[in-house]
């Protein structure tokens, strides 16, 4: 199992906070050949009794290396993996990926971050570690 982010117990405290169940902590997606993959969190929330739940995958990512630009590029390459893979085995998760408001303003408010969100290759939801609330989603 891999090691939880820094940010893990946060993310995990705003989205119950945010009315979200965690069914999966993590969510394994088990691969073919006993390879397995760990996405930190899956949650569902109740809907209106008629649309059933909506289930999401979290990705945590805390962007603490020197450099925000190899962040950004190793957490849209698990990115991408972890949707693709997402989409074969559990189909009915959106996948986002978390990180704090303050990165938020500074990596995907510059080109490189937001041009992911524009392009719509990922989902993006932010928090308040301090507050260890839910700030914005953003799809």
């Amino acid at each position: 199992m891999p090691a939880r982010d820094v940010y893990h117990d946060i993310v995990k405290n705003a989205l119950i906070k945010d009315g979200w169940k965690i069914t999966h902590d993590p969510l394994r997606i088990r691969l073919a050949r006993g390879k397995n993959l760990f996405v930190d969190l899956g949650a569902e929330r109740l809907l209106a009794a008629e649309r059933g739940s909506e289930k999401i995958a979290v990705e945590i990512k805390s962007f603490t290396s020197p450099s925000d630009m190899n962040d950004l590029e190793k957490a849209v390459g698990q990115f991408v993996l972890y949707a693709h893979l997402l989409k074969r085995y559990y189909p009915d998760h959106i996948l986002y990926l978390a990180v704090s408001e303050d990165t938020r303003k500074r990596v995907f408010e510059e080109e490189a971050g937001q041009t992911m969100i524009e392009d719509n290759i990922i989902c993006l939801v932010t928090f308040d570690p301090i507050e260890e609330a839910i700030v914005k989603w953003i799809q």
